[in-house]
C-alpha cells in the first residue's frame, strides 16, 4: 500500500514538473510570437512571467533584451542580454545584440570588446567586423580600424561599406586624397552607399567645394530622405551657391523631421532676416532661446529683430541680457540706448551713451545689415562664442557622419511625447484607474481590512490614477448619490465607530468628485474619532498636497499646509511602517519640493519594501533626470518600463537627447 502511494505521489510530482516545463516553453512560445508581430510591449510581460519562475533562463533574458531593444531601452536591452550572457557566453547573437544596444549608447569601447567575442565565436559574419571596425574609428584607434577594414575587403571584396570606412578614417587622419580614392572604389561596387555619398559630401564641404556638395547631399537624400543632418548641410552648400529658396525649403525640411533641431532653427532664422521675414525669425530665436536659455548670439539676433520691429521692450530685455554677459559690448549699449530713448527713457539712455562715450570717444556704432554675397559665406562653429559673428551661418564643430551598423537588429524609435512629470500619489477611490498591460495590484493590508471588515456601501480601491481618467456622467451621479447616502447615515448614526468609518467613506467620494476641502473637513473629524488610522492620516496628506497645488496655482503661499501634509505622512508611517505607499507619496511631497535626496531616499525605501512598484522606479528616475543625473534616470527608467510602466521608455528616449 505504502509502494502505490509512493508510486502515485511520484507520478503526479512527474507530471506537475512536466506541467510547468510546458508552462513556460508555451510563455516563451507566445512571447517570440508577439515579437514576430512586434508587440513588444506584450512579449515582455511573457517574458517576465517566465523569468519569474525560471531566472535561470538565458532565452528569455535574450528574448526580452531584444524587445527592449526594438522600444529603443538601450540600457534595458544592454543589462537583459549580459544576463544571457553571463548564463550562457557561447552564442554570437548575444554579443551582436548587446554590442549594437551599447552602440546606440554610444559606449564604442565596450562594444568593441563585445564584437571582438562575437568574432572568436563565429569569424565567418562580416557584419561583426564592420561594426568592430567603425567603433575603432569612433574611438579613435584608426590603425586597428584600417587593419579590420582590410580584412573585411580581403575575404569579403564586394562589401562596399568597408571601403567608404576607410575612406572615412583617411579623412579623420587629414588625407583627403586617399579618403577620395576609396569613396570611388565604394561607388563603382555600389552607386546606392549612403555611406559613401555622405563621406563624399563631407570631402567637399571641407574643401567648400558647394555644388559638389550639393550634388553628393541631393544623393544621400534621396536614398535616405529622413536623415535631419543631410537637410542641413545641404542648406549650408545651398547658401554658398546663392540658392536662397532651396535653403530654406531644406531648413523647413530638418524641422519637419526633427522640431527641436537647432542648428537648422537657427540658421533659418538668420535666413530670414536675409529675406526680410523678420516676425517668424523672430520665432526661431525664440525657439532657440528657450533650447539654451544662454545662448547670447541668438539673443542678441532677436534683440536686433525686436528692436527692428518695435517691440522695444523686449529689445531691451534681450540686450540686457547680453550687456550683463558682456559689460563692454558697445553696440549693444548703443541699441539699448536708442530703444530706451524711442520709450522716452531719457535718464536710462544717458548712462548707456555715457559709458559709450567714456570707453569709445569716436567709435562707429554699426546696424544690422543685409547680408553681401561674401557675408553669407562667413561661418562659425556651434561653440564659438563672438558678438561679432552675431550673424554668421552656424556650423557643427565637428562633422558627424551618420552610420547604418549591420545587425539583425534595428531599434524602432519611440515617439510619444511624454513630460518630465512625477506620476501622481497612491490614494483611495471608489473608482479602480486603467494603467494598461501591468502585472500588478495594488495592495494594502488596512485597506483590505476595512473593506472587509467595515462592510462599507463601496469598496475601497487603491489607485495611482496617471492615466488621469475623468468620471463619466453616470459615475458622477453615482458619486453624488453615495454622498447623499453617507451624509444621512452620518447625520442618524450614534455608534463612534460605525460613524467613523462612515465619515471615511464619505471623504473618499468627496475626493474622487474633487472636493478637497469638504474631504479634508471629514478626514479631519474621522481622525479625531479615530487617531489610530494610518488610512486616514494618509488620505488626508493626499488631499491636502492636492489642495495645496491648486492653491499654489492661483498664487497662494502653501509652505505651512505642506507641512501639514508631510506632519501626516510621518504619523502614518509610525502607524504603518512597512507600507511602501507612503513612502513613494511622500517622496512626491519630497520631490514636488525640490528637495531630490530625500525624495529620492524614499522612492528608494518604497522598492526595498515593494520591488515590483514600478510607479517608484519611475519618478526617481524623474527626479534623478531633473537634478541631472541622466544615467540613473535611464536605468531606473528601464527598470519601470520593463514593470509595465511603458511611457517609461518614451520618457527615457527624451531624457537621452
Amino acid at each position: 500500500m505504502k509502494s502505490k502511494i509512493v508510486i502515485l505521489l511520484m507520478t503526479l510530482l512527474s507530471a506537475g514538473t512536466l506541467r510547468a516545463q510546458y508552462n513556460v516553453e508555451r510563455l516563451i512560445t507566445s512571447g517570440e510570437v508577439a515579437l514576430h508581430y512586434e508587440d513588444y510591449v506584450l512579449s515582455i510581460q511573457y517574458f517576465n512571467k517566465v523569468l519569474a519562475l525560471k531566472p535561470y533562463l538565458w532565452l528569455p533574458w535574450y528574448d526580452r533584451s531584444v524587445a527592449k531593444f526594438y522600444l529603443d531601452d538601450f540600457v534595458g536591452a544592454e543589462q537583459d542580454a549580459s544576463k544571457a550572457i553571463e548564463l550562457n557566453p557561447y552564442i554570437e547573437q548575444l554579443f551582436d545584440l548587446r554590442g549594437i544596444s551599447r552602440i546606440r549608447q554610444e559606449k564604442y569601447g565596450d562594444a568593441v570588446t563585445d564584437y571582438t567575442k562575437a568574432i572568436k565565436l563565429n569569424p565567418s559574419v562580416s557584419s561583426f567586423w564592420l561594426n568592430r571596425a567603425i567603433c575603432r574609428m569612433k574611438v579613435n584607434d584608426y590603425d586597428q580600424a584600417l587593419l579590420d577594414a582590410d580584412t573585411i575587403i580581403k575575404r569579403w571584396a564586394n562589401t562596399a561599406s568597408a571601403y567608404s570606412l576607410k575612406a572615412e578614417i583617411y579623412l579623420n587622419k587629414k588625407d583627403t586624397a586617399l579618403a577620395d580614392s576609396w569613396l570611388s572604389k565604394s561607388l563603382s561596387i555600389d552607386s546606392y552607399n549612403t555611406d559613401a555619398w555622405m563621406t563624399r559630401a563631407y570631402i567637399a564641404l571641407n574643401r567648400r567645394d558647394w555644388r559638389s556638395a550639393d550634388s553628393s547631399l541631393s544623393k544621400v537624400i534621396h536614398l535616405k530622405p529622413k536623415m535631419v543632418n543631410s537637410y542641413v548641410n545641404r542648406a549650408l552648400a545651398r547658401l554658398n551657391i546663392n540658392n536662397l529658396r532651396g535653403a530654406m525649403a531644406d531648413y523647413d525640411m530638418a524641422i519637419d523631421l526633427d522640431p527641436n533641431n537647432f542648428l537648422a532653427h537657427y540658421n533659418r532664422g538668420l535666413l530670414r532676416v536675409q529675406l526680410g521675414d523678420d516676425n517668424r525669425a523672430i520665432n526661431d530665436f525664440d525657439f532657440v532661446v528657450k533650447m539654451e536659455p544662454r545662448n547670447f548670439m541668438a539673443i542678441y539676433n532677436r534683440a536686433l529683430l525686436n528692436d527692428k520691429v518695435g517691440n522695444l521692450r523686449a529689445a531691451i530685455r534681450d540686450y540686457t541680457n547680453v550687456i550683463d554677459q558682456f559689460p563692454n559690448f558697445w553696440a549693444g549699449l548703443a541699441a539699448r540706448a536708442r530703444c530706451y530713448r524711442k520709450l522716452g527713457m531719457t535718464a536710462k539712455a544717458e548712462l548707456d551713451e555715457f559709458r559709450i562715450f567714456k570707453a569709445q570717444m569716436d567709435k562707429h556704432i554699426g546696424i544690422q545689415q543685409r547680408w553681401s554675397r561674401d557675408k553669407v559665406k562667413e561661418m562659425r562653429k556651434r561653440s564659438e562664442i563672438n558678438l561679432d559673428k552675431y550673424n554668421d551661418i552656424v556650423v557643427e564643430d565637428e562633422p558627424r557622419i551618420e552610420h547604418e551598423y549591420k545587425s539583425q537588429y534595428r531599434g524602432t524609435i519611440q515617439n510619444r511625447d511624454v513630460e518630465l512629470a512625477l506620476l501622481p500619489m497612491y490614494q483611495l477611490s471608489y473608482f479602480s484607474s486603467s494603467n494598461g498591460v501591468r502585472g500588478y495590484q495594488a495592495f494594502d493590508a488596512e485597506v483590505d481590512n476595512f473593506n472587509n471588515k467595515r462592510d462599507p456601501i463601496r469598496r475601497f480601491d487603491l489607485t495611482c490614477n496617471y492615466s488621469h481618467e475623468k468620471l463619466t456622467d453616470v459615475q458622477s451621479r453615482q458619486i453624488f448619490q453615495l454622498i447623499d447616502a453617507l451624509s444621512e447615515g452620518i447625520r442618524e448614526e450614534k455608534d463612534v465607530k460605525v460613524r467613523a468609518a462612515l465619515l471615511l467613506q464619505r471623504a473618499v467620494a468627496y475626493a474622487d468628485a474633487q472636493n478637497l476641502s469638504d474631504a479634508i473637513a471629514d478626514l479631519d473629524d474621522y481622525i479625531a474619532l479615530d487617531s489610530t488610522s494610518a488610512l486616514g492620516r494618509w488620505q488626508r496628506a493626499v488631499c491636502q498636497s492636492l489642495q495645496n497645488s491648486y492653491d499654489a496655482s492661483r498664487g497662494q503661499n502653501v509652505s505651512m499646509k505642506a507641512s501639514q501634509a508631510e506632519g501626516d505622512f510621518a504619523e502614518a508611517l509610525k502607524l504603518s511602517p512597512r507600507n511602501a505607499y507612503l513612502y513613494f507619496n511622500r517622496g512626491n511631497l519630497f520631490a514636488a519640493d525640490k528637495n531630490y535626496e530625500r525624495a529620492i531616499a524614499d522612492y528608494t525605501r518604497a522598492l526595498q519594501l515593494d520591488p515590483r512598484l514600478a510607479e517608484a522606479y519611475y519618478n526617481r528616475g524623474v527626479v534623478y533626470a531633473q537634478s541631472g543625473n541622466s544615467r540613473e534616470a535611464k536605468q531606473d527608467l528601464s527598470k519601470a518600463g520593463e514593470l509595465g510602466l511603458y511611457d517609461a521608455y518614451a520618457l527615457s528616449k527624451k531624457v537621452e537627447k
